[in-house]
């Protein structure tokens, strides 16, 4: 049995996994799906990947953790990876950290991943900032409406510390990543993810049609395509992933 520990991105909660964790658990996996503290203005990815790990522990899971993080989620993976025995890290149009440096920094040099106008529409009562036109353009463009609707009416507002501050990790874990792009992501560049999943981390790339928010707008084919990943990943022993751990903090 694999644990999923299912990392959500900006302004979302772990509510958006909420159609593909009985999926999962239904193909005999665990899940945990925590609630990132965005609002604090003081958190940054350490502070995202000490929840996970507490998820994790309340869980009692095991060292075969597999962690999927979405979009801005991402940013957390290698940092949840470096302080406890995982099996692999799935960046799921996500963003991905470079060791030491800011993750906008990495942005600016590498290329622009938002590539949908936040601006759009008109947000002035909105608390998270964004418009209904902006979340449903960028976010939710295939999926059905009052899905989409519900969606942006459960979006948080967030504190932008871990867009800015350097990536606490000195060097990236030795665990294995995938990614999986989505080929009409328009909030993570598709072109970008595939670029640092084949330059930076040499991980195989998955992709899933339609747009930034598979857990939404076909749950089914992002379950499925999980439990594949977890099955094809090399099965290692408690062992194995203490070594790994040992590795990755020193």
């Amino acid at each position: 049995m694999t644990t999923f520990a299912l990392v959500h991105g900006g302004q979302h909660g772990g509510w958006c996994w909420e159609q593909v964790e009985p999926l999962l658990q239904a193909a005999g996996h665990a899940t945990v799906a925590p609630d990132l503290p965005f609002e604090d203005e003081g958190a940054g990815s350490r502070e995202w990947a000490s929840v996970v790990i507490d998820a994790l522990g309340s869980a009692e899971a095991g060292g075969d953790v597999v962690l999927v993080g979405h979009s801005m989620g991402g940013l957390a993976l290698p940092v949840v990876a470096a302080r406890r025995p995982v099996r692999a890290m799935v960046f799921l149009g996500a963003l991905v950290p470079v060791p030491g440096r800011p993750i906008a920094e990495v942005l600016a040099e590498e290329a622009p991943s938002v590539v949908f106008d936040a601006s759009l529409g008109d947000a002035s009562d909105s608390p998270t900032g964004l418009s209904w036109e902006a979340a449903r353009a960028g976010f939710y463009q295939d999926c059905e409406e009052d899905v989409a609707r519900r969606a942006f009416e459960r979006l948080r507002a967030m504190s932008l510390v871990a867009h800015t501050e350097a990536c606490p990790l000195q060097e990236w874990p030795d665990v294995p990543s995938v990614t999986i792009v989505m080929s009409d992501d328009r909030a993570v560049s598709p072109d970008w993810s595939r670029r640092v999943a084949q330059g930076r981390l040499g991980a195989p790339v998955r992709e899933l049609p339609g747009g930034h928010s598979p857990f939404l707008s076909r749950p089914a084919e992002l379950a499925e395509l999980l439990v594949t990943i977890a099955s094809d990943l090399p099965q290692v022993g408690t062992s194995d992933l203490e070594s790994t751990q040992d590795g990755a903090s020193r």
